[in-house]
């Protein structure tokens, strides 16, 4: 995903040496959520499906699990 029209926004969280995870809201009201490496913009994106990365923000919010 390479347009910048998509509205990137990323991560409150920064791991390993600055990796970060950016995904498009804009693009998330289609029902597919694209998801890319903030340190490889240019890169590929993954498009995941709604109910997916609800399920994944569901994971990683939740603390001690």
């Amino acid at each position: 995903m390479r347009d910048v029209r998509l509205g990137w926004v990323a991560s409150q969280r920064i791991t390993n040496g600055g990796n970060r995870l950016e995904w498009s809201p804009t693009r998330a009201r289609t029902g597919t959520v694209p998801v890319r490496d903030s340190k490889n913009p240019e890169g590929p994106a993954l498009l995941l499906p709604a109910p997916a990365w609800t399920a994944f923000l569901r994971l990683v919010a939740t603390p001690g699990d």
